[in-house]
This record gives structure tokens, sequence and C-alpha cells, in this order.
């Protein structure tokens, strides 16, 4: 039987840990109240702070009995990431808390599956949520007040809180319609490319389209490890640039990971590999004054990779691409990789794209799966779309 997960830590939050368990329960799904306080529990709880704290790769004295604070939060959320992954019958998570609290909370709700419905009542709800909820679909809802101790505010707010993660538990969205899910990145300068290929491939593909924005990539990557994915059309892997060359858009190191471990059919592509994402032009570092920078907008400046920084881009890629056992195919486009790549534009530069494309050729070591195409196209041209899609369609039927 599926239940809702109700968390807090039962040392500091049991009053408002039991009263969103009741409310919960008042609406008849079924409930199992989880501890991951460091101290004694005030109320009673179905899965104890021990319990929680022996999925610890060092078992629960590794995460209890700490007087450091920090060194005891920063240990349950490992134990509670590793507790909520073992669990089968999670319907969804509910969670409470302040900043202690949400750190390890999320840190559980991460390893859920993408659908599976999270909400986290939070002191931190409206600033930066960014490193509680990353590339996952956590819901943070503020608590308004500090939860210290139940009042008419909180009541309303634990309430509705109890109310939605019921709705959601018990209307589950209905199953996809059968396609299989295929990943694209895309970026405003490769747009064009991206809408053709996502258009072409549609009636036989779930096309999920992610900005490659950083969090983008990571969301793509992490749907591919959880099996999510059919396949990926990697067009637009700019998000390397800013990794290297310190833009506020990076990816990981463990952009291209999930291909390598999952072996999905790929296609990638050199897409906005011309450009470092950063913010207003006051916020460009001090070393990188004099570029060629182009104003894509008010908040946000685009700086040209030069010859040396596309050659490490490309050996980067090709390096990683080289250890793909799965089937790889990868599109070159001569005449230019983005929208301002391009004959007479603001970014032409046929010298950094030759060292790009001689980099990544060299090092990602082709092989019987491992293809390099060189294409005279720019990348937004309507036949390397088509090219694209033929080349997906290739390796995908093998």
């Amino acid at each position: 039987m599926k239940r809702i997960y109700v968390v807090g830590t039962a040392d500091t939050k049991g009053e408002e840990l039991a009263f969103l368990a009741d409310a919960i329960t008042a609406t008849g799904a079924t409930v199992v109240r989880v501890d991951v306080g460091t101290r004694a529990a005030t109320v009673p709880v179905d899965v104890s702070a021990e319990d929680v704290a022996g999925h610890h790769p060092d078992g629960s004295p590794a995460v209890l009995g700490i007087d450091d604070r920090g060194t005891a939060v920063a240990a349950m959320a490992i134990a509670f990431a590793r507790f909520a992954q073992s669990r089968a019958d999670i319907a969804g998570m509910i969670g409470i808390g302040g900043g202690g609290g949400t750190s390890i909370i999320t840190s559980g709700m991460r390893t859920l599956p993408l659908g599976l419905p999270k909400i986290m009542v939070s002191t931190l709800a409206s600033g930066d949520t960014a490193p509680y909820v990353d590339v996952s679909d956590i819901i943070m809802m503020p608590s308004v007040t500090d939860m210290a101790g139940l009042n008419r505010l909180s009541r309303v707010v634990l309430h509705n809180a109890a109310q939605a993660i019921s709705g959601m538990a018990a209307n589950p969205a209905p199953p996809p319609d059968g396609k299989p899910a295929l990943g694209l990145t895309m970026f405003g300068v490769t747009t064009p490319c991206v809408t053709a290929i996502a258009d072409e491939l549609r009636s036989t593909y779930d096309c999920m389209v992610f900005h490659a924005t950083g969090t983008g990539g990571r969301a793509m990557e992490k749907l591919a490890d959880s099996g999510m994915l059919s396949g990926v059309i990697d067009i637009t892997t700019t998000e390397v640039c800013d990794l290297l060359f310190g833009g506020v858009l990076p990816a990981t190191e463990d952009r291209f990971g999930a291909i390598a471990r999952t072996g999905l059919p790929y296609v990638g592509s050199v897409g906005a590999l011309d450009m470092v994402n950063f913010w207003a032009p006051p916020t460009i570092p001090e070393r990188y004054r004099g570029r060629l920078f182009y104003e894509h907008n008010p908040n946000v400046t685009l700086m040209r990779t030069t010859p040396q920084e596309c050659r490490a881009i490309g050996e980067w890629i090709g390096e990683r691409l080289g250890r793909c056992e799965g089937p790889v195919s990868f599109l070159i486009p001569e005449k230019g990789v983005s929208a301002l790549d391009i004959e007479g534009g603001a970014f032409f530069d046929p010298e950094a794209d030759a060292a790009l494309f001689e980099a990544i050729e060299r090092t990602i070591k082709p092989n019987a799966t491992r293809r390099v195409t060189r294409l005279p196209l720019h990348i937004n041209d309507p036949e390397f779309a088509k090219a694209a899609v033929a080349a997906f369609l290739d390796i995908a039927s093998k």
C-alpha cells in the first residue's frame, strides 16, 4: 500500500509534525511519520531518527550523539537520502523544517522519481531555493512564520499543505501516451534547428526540450539516469563553455556522464560553443575585459570563445564522449555553431571553429559505434536538422 511520508525533526518541530500528519490522515490518506531530528523526539513517530540514521554508510553512530550540529545535520542528510531510496511504498512526501530540516529532507526528496509528489514547507522557501530543489520537482511552500509552535497562521499553512499533498497522491497524473521519450537541448541561438528536429520526430517520440542553462542539461541527464529517456539529441552543448571558463550557466563535471552510464542512442553537436554567458556587463570578471562581447539582453552578456578556449572545450567534450560504449553520432556544422556564428554575424570566427572541430574529432576516438560527421552547413540550416534526425533514427534502430 502506498503511503504519504510526513517528515520533520521531531525534536524541534514535533508539534507541527503531529498537526500535519493528523491533517493528512483526516483526508483519508495513510501516513508514515518520519523523524530526522538528531535529539530525542517530542511526539510519537512511525520511523525513528535511529532507524533513519542506520542508513548512513557508517551506521547511526555517524549521525546521532554528535555535539556539532552542522556535522550531525550533514550526516543525517546522507542517511535520509539513502532511506528515501530504500522505500517502495511512497505515494508522496511532505516535509517541514527550518534551515537544517530543509537541508535534510530535500536531500531525500531529490532522490525520488520525477513526478512523485513532493512538498517542502520551509522557512527558506521565499529565498534562493536552488540548493534544495536543484533539478528535481520539489514544491517549496513558505511557512511564513517560523516553526516555533503552532499559531493561527501556521495551522492554515500546514492545513493547505496537507490538502495539497493528499490531493496529488490520491489523483496521480495519467500515464504517458506510450511514445518513447526523447531528450533535446536548445538555446535561443539554436532554436531553429532544435524546433525543426522536434517537429520531425514528434509523431513518434515524446520530445522533451531542455533549455541549456546548466540546470537544463542536468535535468535531462537525470531523466536519462532514471530510465525515462529512450535517446538524446544534444544539439546544444554550450553549458560546457560556462563550466570551463567561469560562466553563469555551467554544466557539472558529470556532463555526458549519463550518456556513458546508460548507453542511450546519442546524437550530439556543437551548438552555442561559441559563447560563455555572463550577466550584465558590470558582472563580467576583470580578466575578460577587452574581449568580444554581445549583449543578448540587458541582463545577459555573451563572450565569444577564442581558438584556445575552443580547443579546450572540444577536448573536454571529446574525451567524455570517447568513454561512451553506446551508439554516438556527433555532427559538426562547418558553417557555424550558433545564430551569431554565421558569416557576417557578431561571433563569426572560422579559426575558433576549426580549433573546436579538430579537438573533438581527435579526442572522441571514432570507431564502429562512435561517429563524427562534418557537414558543409550552418547549425540552423534546415538540412542540418534533417541530418540530425536521420542520424538519430539510424542509431536508434540498431
